[in-house]
């Protein structure tokens, strides 16, 4: 520490002896100029003198400057060559010292270290000692960026850390939290309170990563570390490192695309699991329902399922009686690991039949794109890799090699007999040019894209994409729920399950007569009752003061919830 202190010391002693320099030599420049005037009216004087006039010495002043600074009002002249010489000498001194030298010396001695003393002043290193249960993020990428859009909304403290003093400026003048340190100094991570924070969130590069990871344990033995790794073989050091949880978001991203194809999928996706209650995805696509109301398929009746939402191309709708259901669409379901057994049994046995022989194109031979085709592999399917870049192809018999724009590539890797079409490019703009190209070539086809941001989802699916796999969301969406296991549950972009207690107006009053779906767009899926929870609860029974609603919905759905009937909620896993 005193090493550190003594260096701190020498670089401030530095940076002010730094500062004073400057000062002096523009000080020393502008005294030159005062004296080079002041010369220049002496002079002025002697040659009018010798011309026989007499002037003030504000008047001399006066003809200096305005020479100098090249305005030459031409109201005082003179008359012999001796003074025309002297004239122009003065002219063209003026303009290197005042309009060159000047501007140039102001700026580099006075304007600029002023604008970098004033970014320093604005330049956080340290949170307030009583900062706690922050979440500290050392990378700014897209997965932080919906990161730090979800903390906000769920009401977390989080802090961006930035080596770079120009990207701090820039992320404080977005309206980010952000603290200028060093990612590898220990003293970083003191500053930033990282032995009283909730999660440090680490998604540098690997061998980065590593080293973010062990410098935090060295300050805290205690702090939950999650980190991304890249490559398999980093997982191993990262944990010996101090990480807590090591994720390989690329590859669980294409894994989770190449599940999400025809013939492969069970026909329910698993996304959020609470006790006995288990939140699932479903494609309609390939099922029998499409066509049908929801209303005639019975299948709470049939099945014990409920259906609490519905997505239609990156749309959240609630679900009613009778709505049509299309091929497009993805039901949210609730209910049991049994009665999901049942659903599949019912209604998607005949998935795992389908010929299997059609292939399956994979865009991208990256990271994303070879984690899609393991799962492919792993399944018996058929499948074809384009990809443009001659070192990322592996196998010259599932691969071929140019670009998925081209209508030939495409041809020759099976377009027309593929089953479904698997876009894994990093690029979102590419992935949107090739999810048109692929439905106006295959307008049958199943197409399933990767989105890097966001906000590119909602874009994919009116592009023609009937599944979109968002990275940053999903990232997101996982370190969320690891920061209170018993609090947040976000199983969507945007959608969420919370809990609220029995109050008020709930009181003794049924499902149907307190219409919570139809004023909040909120969905009741089980009734917490003693410890037991009560899955897809009758709608006509009524509500006891000490049972607890699991409710499940966007956040806005939840604030309306709030409004309504004035219950304390929590959001949950």
């Amino acid at each position: 520490m005193k090493y550190i202190t003594s260096v701190i010391a020498t670089l401030d002693r530095v940076r002010a002896k730094t500062v004073s320099r400057n000062v002096i030599v523009l000080f020393k420049f502008i005294a030159f100029l005062a004296g080079l005037i002041v010369l220049y009216s002496f002079i002025f004087h002697l040659i009018m003198a010798q011309e026989g006039r007499d002037f003030s010495w504000l008047t001399g002043f006066y003809w200096t400057l305005t020479v100098m600074s090249t305005l030459g009002f031409g109201d005082i002249t003179f008359h012999t060559d001796t003074g025309k010489v002297f004239t122009m000498f003065v002219l063209l001194s003026g303009v290197l010292f005042l309009l060159i030298i000047l501007p140039f010396t102001f700026i580099q001695f006075f304007y600029v270290p002023w604008l970098e003393a004033q970014s320093k002043a604005k330049t956080m290193r340290r949170l307030p000692a009583e900062t706690k249960g922050h979440v500290i993020i050392t990378n700014f990428d897209p997965m932080t960026v919906n990161l730090v859009r979800k903390l906000e909304q769920y009401g977390y403290q989080y802090v961006l850390l930035s080596p770079d003093l120009q990207e701090h400026t820039e992320l404080r003048d977005q309206g980010y939290h952000v603290v200028h340190g060093d990612l590898g100094d220990p003293r970083t991570y003191e500053l930033v309170r990282a032995d009283q924070a909730s999660l440090v969130v680490v998604t540098n590069d690997d061998v980065m990563a590593t080293n973010i990871a062990f410098t935090v344990r060295s300050v805290s033995e205690t702090v939950p570390i999650v980190t991304n790794a890249d490559m398999d073989h980093s997982i191993d050091i990262m944990v010996y490192a101090g990480s807590t949880h090591v994720y390989e978001f690329m590859r669980i991203l294409g894994i989770s695309l190449g599940r999400k194809t025809l013939g492969l999928s069970r026909g329910t996706n698993v996304i959020g699991e609470f006790g006995q209650l288990l939140i699932a995805e479903a494609p309609v696509q390939g099922t029998h329902l499409e066509g049908q109301t929801l209303a005639e398929i019975r299948l709470r009746e049939l099945t014990g399922i409920t259906v609490v939402g519905i997505w239609d191309r990156g749309e959240f709708e609630l679900p009613w009686p009778e709505m049509v259901i299309k091929s497009s669409m993805i039901l949210m379901l609730a209910g049991s690991r049994e009665q999901l057994t049942r659903y599949e049994k019912m209604y998607c046995a005949h998935l795992r039949t389908q010929d299997t022989s059609a292939p399956v194109l994979v865009i991208g031979g990256g990271r994303v794109g070879l984690a899609a085709v393991e799962a492919l592999e792993e399944n018996g399917i058929s499948y074809k890799v384009i990809e443009k870049r001659v070192g990322f192809i592996k196998n010259n018999e599932h691969h071929v090699h140019g670009n998925a724009a081209d209508i030939k590539i495409l041809h020759q890797a099976g377009i027309r007999e593929a089953r479904s079409v698997i876009i894994t490019t990093h690029d979102d703009p590419t992935n949107i040019y090739l999810t048109i190209y692929c439905r106006q070539l295959r307008p049958d086809i199943q197409i399933i894209s990767r989105a890097t941001m966001a906000r590119t989802v909602s874009k994919l699916h009116k592009a023609g994409a009937d599944l979109v796999m968002s990275y940053s969301t999903m990232s997101a969406n996982t370190i969320v729920n690891l920061l209170k296991p018993d609090e947040v549950l976000t199983v969507a972009e945007g959608l969420i399950i919370f809990r609220a207690p029995v109050a008020g107006a709930l009181i003794d009053s049924t499902l149907v007569e307190n219409r919570i779906r139809a004023l909040t767009g909120c969905s009741v899926i089980a009734i917490n009752r003693g410890g037991e929870l009560l899955l897809s609860p009758d709608p006509f029974t009524p509500l006891k003061d000490d049972e607890e609603l699991i409710l499940i919905g966007t956040v806005e759905a939840e604030k309306k919830f709030l409004e309504s009937f004035g219950s304390v909620a929590c959001t949950l896993s």
